[in-house]
């Protein structure tokens, strides 16, 4: 195993009744890089990314952290190894400020080990330092996804799951994003971004993974994702530089 694999999911299966959500499904994500998981609505991306935190368990597989088995974990001790996640719908506190609902983060943090970095420092790090003292609730979407972002920073985690980040941005956003999330991998942290902007995901990621009806369909580089004939058939129908 490297020593940079960070997060190991393998094997994971995941039944709703008769549904079978997930199967087999295995992935890796190493220190220091962005690893994109894309396909179509309801392939699983979520379930899996609810399957690693702990707030569903599989029938079958394993999640490890840094080589450790969490599988039966629950999430907060999941969180405290330095696990951390944004979610599809915006989980911010409305009536707090956008420093306030940071601080919280690194509030909780400083209790459980006493150091990590602060709220100013992951404002700064998204680019938000200039609205610390807006409400969340009067933020766009684009800018309020930047916070929930800020929000995972200021824990200190090792792993960091990204779910939609960049819905709501314009195209200027999203590049000034994609540079935040090069920085966050360069500091040394896994990070796992799901994301319909394959655009985005093609540019930023070092390793793509395919979930399709539940199965991972392809794992490989950006350039070996966009010329798999499977892929292109049954997600992307055209290289991105051709359309999404």
């Amino acid at each position: 195993m490297s020593a940079a694999l960070a997060l190991e999911v393998s094997d994971v299966t995941m039944r709703f009744g008769g549904h079978l959500a997930l199967n087999g499904v295995s992935l890796r994500a190493d220190a220091g890089q962005v690893t994109g998981l894309i396909g179509p609505n309801g392939a699983g991306k979520t379930t899996l990314f609810n399957i690693v935190t702990g707030l569903m368990t599989p029938q079958r597989g394993t999640v490890r952290l840094a080589g450790r088995d969490v599988t039966g974990l629950a999430p907060y001790r999941r969180a405290r190894l330095g696990l951390a996640r944004t979610f599809q719908r915006l989980e911010l506190f409305g009536l707090l400020t956008v420093g306030e609902n940071v601080e919280l983060a690194a509030s909780v943090r400083r209790r459980r080990r006493g150091d990590g970095p602060d709220a100013a420092a992951a404002l700064r790090l998204v680019g938000l330092s200039g609205l610390a003292d807006v409400r969340a609730d009067e933020l766009p979407t684009g800018k309020a996804r930047l916070v929930e972002l800020a929000r995972a920073l200021a824990t200190g985690p090792r792993v960091l799951l990204l779910d939609e980040p960049a819905s709501g941005q314009d195209e200027t956003e999203t590049e000034a994003f994609r540079d935040v999330l090069l920085s966050v991998a360069a500091a040394g942290i896994a990070v796992v971004l799901v994301e319909h902007d394959v655009q985005l995901v093609m540019r930023t990621c070092a390793a793509v993974h395919v979930l399709d009806f539940g199965q991972m369909l392809a794992v490989g580089t950006p350039g070996e994702i966009q010329a798999d004939r499977a892929v292109l058939d049954a997600y992307l129908g055209a290289a991105p530089e051709a359309g999404r």
